[in-house]
């Protein structure tokens, strides 16, 4: 469990569990052990539905947000070409007017996989972009927009009143938006993710997780104690850097690669990329 970054706290409960469960029913076999915790760590998983939410009424809003460098951008790009191949018209808002280049970054990628991006100006305002994509993407028929925000560190409070308003904006010019609150986390930062929940779901209501870098390094056990805190759902893996390494998370293959030997895993990445 340490191993697989499982954290202290979570660790601790499973254990305790055994201890009662093996005392309970007097369990001699180490396999039945092994059962045991894994039929617990399944029903830890499967507690909240996965599926993404859709609008039946009509186009439904992705915002996606997260610290600098998780691969919120990728991830844009790789939920846009998922839903593109499923036959979706998907546009593309570039709320991110903070960092650099990011706009063009975003573009190139939009241009990639099919995908009209909404973009202003560099420095100018997230919520001004949002309203104006929010309409131009009702005005072109979209089926989804997917909404960029800059990478901000969780701690500075005006970098997150401004993803708050940015919300009170979707909320006002949609219907029932953003229907999905996508909060992307690196997996090799193990523990220091669960401090970046609290304080994003502190500004905003979470409504799942994209853990992206998901290779052979990084166990991803932190989201036993992420799914504990919020009470949300994995939505989404990152395995790996081509369009198709984004997958809906299924945790029946999370536990298979977390109870695997070593020499079982695979050297680039424990998921196998359909």
């Amino acid at each position: 469990l340490f191993e697989a970054d499982i954290g202290a706290k979570t660790g601790q409960s499973l254990l305790d569990l055994l201890h009662t469960r093996v005392e309970k029913d007097e369990i001699k076999d180490p396999g039945a052990i092994y059962a045991i915790l894994r039929d617990e760590m399944r029903r830890r998983l499967t507690r909240f539905a996965s599926t993404p939410a859709f609008n039946p009424k009509g186009m439904t809003v992705f915002l996606v947000i997260g610290v600098n460098g998780v691969g919120k951008t990728t991830t844009i790009a790789k939920l846009a070409n998922k839903y593109i191949k499923e036959g979706k018209k998907v546009v593309l808002a570039a709320g991110d007017t903070f960092r650099a280049a990011a706009i063009d970054q975003l573009a190139i990628w939009g241009q990639r996989v099919g995908a009209e991006v909404i973009r202003g100006a560099e420095g100018g305002d997230p919520g001004a972009i949002v309203f104006d994509a929010i309409h131009a993407a009702r005005k072109r028929e979209a089926d989804l927009l997917i909404i960029d925000t800059a990478g901000r560190m969780h701690v500075k409070a005006n970098l997150m009143d401004e993803l708050k308003k940015v919300r009170k904006i979707l909320e006002k010019e949609t219907d029932g938006g953003p229907h999905e609150t996508l909060l992307v986390l690196d997996a090799t930062t193990g523990q220091n993710a669960v401090q970046q929940v609290k304080l994003f779901n502190e500004s905003l209501a979470i409504s799942g997780i994209v853990l992206t870098k998901l290779d052979g390094t990084a166990k991803g056990g932190v989201i036993f104690a992420i799914e504990e805190y919020l009470e949300v759902p994995v939505k989404f893996i990152g395995v790996g850097e081509k369009m198709d390494d984004l997958q809906p998370f299924n945790p029946e293959e999370f536990l298979n690669a977390l109870f695997a030997e070593d020499d079982e895993r695979a050297k680039d990445s424990d998921y196998p990329v359909l």
